[in-house]
């Protein structure tokens, strides 16, 4: 066996060193500056806006191009009423609501993507 000691562990306990981040590439500048890859995020955010502004009005004028047809099988003005009074409302209160849900997650994840924070 050797005649020599093991080396001691040292444990070194002060303040970290700041390791300088790495410059990243400025999404923000890209759209101030209007280059292509900042009207590329500015189209990619309006299509995602304009999907689901199509995606509810789809699923209102499903809802109100088979009311004729409801009406119809009815028969009867009180129920006719009641279903424009009163039926009527929650589905477009639904829809009102997944849009406004879906337009603010897309600003959220647009701001996201421009403020350099990863996704969630």
């Amino acid at each position: 066996m050797s005649a020599e000691p093991t080396p001691r562990r040292e444990v070194v306990t002060g303040e970290p060193r700041r390791v300088r981040p790495l410059p990243r590439y400025r999404t923000q500048s890209e759209i101030d500056e209007q280059t292509a890859l900042g009207a590329a995020y500015v189209r990619s955010l309006m299509r995602g806006q304009l999907r689901a502004g199509l995606g509810v009005f789809l699923v209102l004028a499903v809802v109100v191009g088979t009311l004729p047809l409801v009406f119809e099988a009815l028969r009867g003005d009180a129920v006719v009423w009641g279903v424009l009074g009163f039926a009527a409302y929650p589905p477009l209160t639904l829809a009102a609501w997944w849009y406004v849900r879906r337009a603010e997650r897309n600003e959220r994840d647009f701001a996201r993507l421009v403020e350099g924070r990863p996704a969630q």
